[in-house]
This record gives structure tokens, sequence and C-alpha cells, in this order.
């Protein structure tokens, strides 16, 4: 018995690096799927779409009968945060981010989410989830980390350099023509992949939020899918009049929308609000740069694409500061069950970390009592 509990605890520690590192090479493949069915003339409006559809047949049956008796009461806020949700990550993120990615390439868009773990502790601030205390070095190193990586992202929208090969391809190399235009596109495509990953790291926030208030994660992510599809629905049939667009058959679009909605959508969702839930959104997003690799190789292969030396100079820069943010954040000391009961008097709002399995309850004392401990956010911190 003495043995098995450190191996249970160290386990039980490395569940969410696992699950990250996981989801990362998920969506390295989704990147590189889902471009070549766009290049092949999918609108990307319709791949939003048919990914939720596919993401909901996965997930409501499970939602459906492992969540129904612990399942809280809908209630018109909850509902209005979740369309909010089904608006932030399956109409703008993906649409915008789908939409930059054909502007500029998969490696690219890739890198860009590097920025996302320095926007969501931005935000984080602002939504006090997370501290901030300048006498701290590790405090000060997520401040100092964010400022980095938004350097990175500037050098990598700001220069493009030449062109670097690191596997050879014999294929044909595209003549330069109209490249006033085609670096238009870039810087067009790099502003939409931006504001992908605001919505991005809006998204995670607003789960945060959610999941106090509505614990059933099968079932939260189910209803963003649900609502995913409605309103990217709505938005696809005023965008797109052709109705021809609709149409899918046994190719790379019928690939792109089953394995992003399985993977991408409805595993990650789940996989992404349980470790949000027990290490919040800011180390949910710090394994970025993983999928930046995976998808660059994979892009040199599959996709013969070309990467440019800005891009790897900003993106270098990015995962530096990173991991500087990660540092910080790993410094974080976790409060005892005595300082939770302090802060539920003072009114602190927290984000909240599972110690147990059990369940997630929605008042403060019974959380306290299910062994649930919490990060304060007095100021500005994730």
């Amino acid at each position: 018995m003495g043995d098995q509990k450190p191996c249970m605890v160290m386990l039980k520690k490395m569940k969410p690096y696992l699950a990250m590192v996981s989801l990362q090479f998920g969506y390295a493949g989704m990147y590189v799927i889902s471009l070549v069915s766009l290049k092949r003339g999918m609108s990307h409006y319709i791949l939003s779409v048919y990914r939720h559809v596919v993401a909901t047949v996965l997930i409501a049956p499970f939602a459906i009968v492992l969540e129904r008796k612990i399942r809280p009461k809908m209630t018109l806020p909850i509902f209005l945060r979740i369309l909010v949700l089904a608006f932030l990550e399956p109409v703008l993120d993906q649409n915008l981010y789908n939409l930059g990615m054909k502007n500029t390439s998969a490696t690219f868009a890739s890198a860009t989410v590097n920025m996302l773990p320095a926007i969501t502790f931005i935000m984080a601030l602002i939504f006090r989830l997370e501290t901030v205390n300048f006498k701290k070095l590790h405090s000060a190193a997520k401040v100092v980390g964010t400022v980095i990586t938004v350097m990175g992202a500037m050098v990598m929208t700001l220069y493009k350099g030449p062109i670097i090969d690191f596997l050879k391809s014999g294929g044909q190399t595209h003549q330069q023509t109209t490249n006033e235009s085609a670096d238009q596109h870039w810087v067009t495509g790099t502003f939409m992949l931006l504001a992908s990953i605001f919505g991005w790291a809006s998204f995670f926030i607003l789960q945060s939020f959610t999941l106090r208030k509505y614990p059933a994660q099968l079932s939260l992510t189910a209803w963003i899918c649900v609502m995913g599809v409605v309103e990217g629905s709505i938005v696809s049939l005023v965008m797109e009049r052709d109705m021809s667009v609709w149409a899918i058959g046994w190719d790379s679009r019928l690939l792109a929308a089953t394995y992003s909605g399985i993977v991408c959508s409805g595993i990650a969702y789940y996989v992404q609000g349980i470790v949000s839930r027990e290490r919040g959104p800011v180390f949910v997003t710090s394994f970025s740069p993983l999928c930046m690799i995976i998808t660059a190789a994979l892009g040199a292969i599959v996709l013969s694409e070309k990467t440019h030396l800005g891009s790897i100079i900003g993106a270098v820069i990015i995962v530096i500061g990173l991991y500087i943010v990660v540092w910080g954040k790993s410094k974080d000391i976790l409060p005892s069950k005595d300082n939770t009961l302090t802060d539920e008097k003072s009114g602190i709002h927290e984000l909240p970390i599972t110690d147990s399995n059990r369940s997630i309850n929605t008042g403060r004392k019974n959380d306290v009592d299910a062994g649930v401990s919490k990060i304060p956010a007095i100021v500005p911190h994730h």
C-alpha cells in the first residue's frame, strides 16, 4: 500500500501533462488536414459547422448518459454564457483561424498559437484570475514573459525575411509574381490569426467561469457544440449564398470535418475543460510550442511549405517568452484550506482546482467540504 500511494500521486500529477501533450499531436494533424481541404476549395464556414456536427454526435450521448444525475439545472444566465462560448470558439476563432491559415501557412498559423498563453494571461489579469506581485521574481517573470511573447508576434507580423528550406523538395518552385499581393495577404492573414487567438483566449476565460456554475463538463461541451452548429449555420447561410458549398463527399473535406470534429472539438473541449479546472487556463495553453514543431515537420513533408526567417525568429522569441510565463506560473503556491476559508469570508473570486475525483459543488462552502482547493484571484493572476 505504501508503494502504491506515491505511484498514484505521481500518475495523478502526470495526467494533465500527458493529456495536453496528446492534444498537441491531434491539433498538428488537424492543421495539416484542414489546410489541404481549404486549398481544395472547401469553405471554412462549412468546415466549422460540419466539425461541430461530428463533435455533437460524439459527445452528446455520453453527456446524456453519464451526467444525468449530476447535471445542474439549466438557467438563463448559464445558457447565455453557452451562447457566447459557442460564438467565441466554434464561430469566431475557427473561422478567423482557418482563413488566416489559408492566407499564410499551417506552420505559421501553429506558431501564432504560442501567443495564446500571453493573451490568456493578460485577460486573466483583467478578470482577476491572476495575481502579480513585482516583489517576487516568479510573479514578475509572468509579466516579462508576456511582453517578450508580444514582441515575438510583432517580429512574425512585420518581418517576413528570406525562405528557409529545411527539407529540399524536388517539386517546382513557385514563381514570385505578385509579391506585393502575397505580402498583403500574409499581413491580413496574420491579423486574422491574432484575432482568432484573442477569441480562443476569451473562450478559455469564460469556460473557467462557466464551469463554476455548471460543473458538468460533458454536458457543457455538448451544449457548446450544438449551439456552435446553430450559430455557425446562420453565419454560413449569410456568407455562403451558393448551396453547393454544403456538398461533401468521400474526400479530404469529409476527413477534415470528421477528424477535427472528433479530436479537436469533441475530445479537446472536454480534456481542456477538465485540465483548465484542475490547473488553470494558462497551463492549458502552455504546450502549444510542441504543436508548432510537429506542424512544421508535417507541413514541410506533406504540404512542401516554405518557412520564412522572420517566422523562425519570431517563433523562437515567442517560445522564450512563453516558457518564462510558464516558469512563473509553476512557482505559484496553492493556498491551504485555512487560507481558502479566509478567502471565502473576504469575498475573493477564485479559480477552482480539484484535489480529488469528487464533483465540484457550486457553493463555496461545499467546495471546501468536497476537497477542492482554489487559487485566489485578488489581482490579475492566471
